[in-house]
């Protein structure tokens, strides 16, 4: 089923190519720059565009935190627990790494 404003947007884009709207645009008549294989272009940008970041990359952030946490932290429950979780994350990064 076609979208109710069909007819319409096709004839305001009909009407911009009428007038010169997309004449002269930036990289025109250049190859689109894909990310990787072109299987996955539109994916990684729509990933990169959103912040998205590798598992690893957001694992060592997130092991960063809990440094800081635990440098921030006297608690003595608290820093066995905040410990538990960089041991978790170092593990997972490990795990990361392996995977490629």
């Amino acid at each position: 089923m076609d979208h109710p404003l069909i007819d319409l947007i096709n004839a305001r884009i009909a009407a911009a190519e009428r007038d010169g709207a997309f004449d002269n645009l930036p990289g025109a008549g250049k190859p689109l720059a894909l990310d990787g294989d072109g299987q996955d272009a539109v994916l990684n940008r729509i990933l990169r565009d959103n912040g998205a970041v590798p598992e690893v990359v957001a694992l060592s952030r997130e092991l960063a935190r809990l440094r800081d946490e635990l440098r921030d932290t006297s608690d003595r429950t608290a820093r066995s627990r905040i410990l538990q979780d960089m041991s978790l994350a170092e593990t997972r990064i490990e795990i990361a790494k392996r995977r490629g």
